[in-house]
């Protein structure tokens, strides 16, 4: 295959912008680009679009959060400083906005966490497709971006052929690694062997934990409800579902950038979980200090705790690996999950790593490729579940469309161009 160029032939005889990737950043970034009266078309791999935020839209889309920004920032832990300015610049309160104006009405959990009331993100997407049609955006389903021609124009493997294309400007939006059969797996990574590209890993995923076949078989799928999880001093009430071969939910996916981090250093992590977080250690010491009276153990804990058979499953486990019942009472506040590994990226809602910030300049172009911009999940920045990986997808969207709207009206003014390469 041709060397890549570092920029893009542009002989069309209007300036226009190519979006890569048609999933919430892309076709913000498109839409920006269209309202300011550029030609904006979007190229996906996948037979229609949006497919990933689609699926998390199944149990209820959860678009951002209610929580003051200052705290809202900090989710985002390193990047932050490079996410701050498109997030203040499209805040919370612009998303519920414009999620109205597309008609569908929004209302906020208990949690904080911002929904449509709908529940679901098709309503929504249908309503963003018709407005993006009004305003002229194209859309190309079934355009697999497999690098440069010789002379650097873009090449698409299509269900007809090879097809090229060589816009004035790009925007990637190519996604992350996670749900890869989504369409997003980052093999993009490839095609910018000149940018700095860090290693996928899973994110707001579950972990392996070696569980016994009889616990295994007994209590896949069983919830865990009202529980705290404790890790390097952060406490997460919620909950969490047992699998097969480990554990996942909200209260492992809080933690889980941790938890991973953990086990690469260490080879394992010990989380503690708090099975009855509404009782204090003496309590559950005074309860388990009465007699027995024949009672099996099961029964016992079911009914002076009003344990579930999960939990005490899992206390049994503990059990079985060596633990004494002198020391129930404290498994049963502090009960530790030996966890060996993350569940893969197939499995992860998100992933970390991708394109390093560092790559970028303030308007989100790429410094080794002028005319060249990214957004969205392929970027190396990652943030728990709660609002906030959607919120950085759109706001970084917009600032990557604000900014190759720009660039179009230099080149078109004659102030910037693309050489060939």
């Amino acid at each position: 295959m041709p060397e890549p160029s570092a920029t893009l032939s542009a002989t069309d005889p209007l300036p226009w912008a190519a979006i890569l990737g048609a999933g919430p950043a892309g076709l913000m970034a498109a839409e920006t680009l269209a309202r300011a009266g550029c030609r904006a078309v979007v190229f996906d791999r996948m037979p229609s679009v949006a497919r990933k935020f689609l699926v998390a839209g199944r149990g209820g889309l959860n678009l951002t959060h209610s929580e003051e920004l200052p705290a809202f920032l900090r989710r985002y832990g390193l990047a932050a400083p490079s996410l701050r300015p498109s997030i203040e610049a499209f805040p919370p309160a612009a998303l519920v906005e414009w999620c109205e104006a597309l008609g569908q009405k929004v209302f906020t959990g208990s949690s904080g966490r911002v929904f449509p009331c709908a529940m679901k993100a098709s309503p929504l997407l249908r309503a963003w497709l018709a407005r993006l049609n009004a305003l002229g955006v194209e859309i190309r389903a079934r355009h697999d971006w497999r690098g440069f021609a010789a002379d650097g124009a873009l090449r698409f493997a299509t269900p007809t052929g090879e097809v090229l294309q060589r816009p004035t400007a790009v925007v990637l939006a190519l996604g992350g690694a996670s749900w890869p059969k989504l369409g997003a797996d980052g093999s993009w990574a490839r095609y910018l062997p000149e940018v700095e590209v860090h290693p996928f890993r899973p994110a707001n995923c579950g972990f392996r934990i070696a569980w016994s076949a009889l616990f295994r078989e007994r209590f896949a799928g069983a919830p865990l409800k009202r529980i705290v999880l404790h890790f390097e001093g952060r406490v997460v009430p919620g909950e969490a579902i047992v699998t097969r071969d480990g554990i996942e939910g909200g209260a492992v996916y809080a933690l889980s950038a941790a938890l991973r981090d953990a086990i690469d250093r260490q080879g394992e992590a010990l989380p503690r979980l708090d099975l009855r977080p509404d009782l204090n250690l003496e309590e559950v010491s005074r309860r388990l200090a009465q007699p027995r009276r024949g009672q099996s153990l099961s029964g016992f804990l079911r009914k002076t705790l009003g344990l579930p058979p999960v939990s005490i499953g899992l206390l049994q486990e503990a059990l079985h690996g060596g633990a004494s019942q002198a020391e129930l009472p404290g498994l049963v506040k502090a009960l530790p999950l030996r966890l060996e590994a993350p569940q893969g990226l197939e499995r992860a809602i998100s992933s970390a790593g991708g394109l390093a910030l560092a790559e970028l300049d303030q308007g989100f172009m790429l410094k080794r490729r002028p005319g060249w911009f990214a957004a969205g999940e392929m970027l190396d920045w990652e943030a728990p579940t709660g609002g906030y990986l959607l919120q950085a997808c759109f706001a970084t969207g917009r600032s990557a469309g604000l900014a190759a709207a720009a660039w179009l009206r230099r080149t078109d003014q004659g102030g910037a161009s693309l050489p060939r390469g």
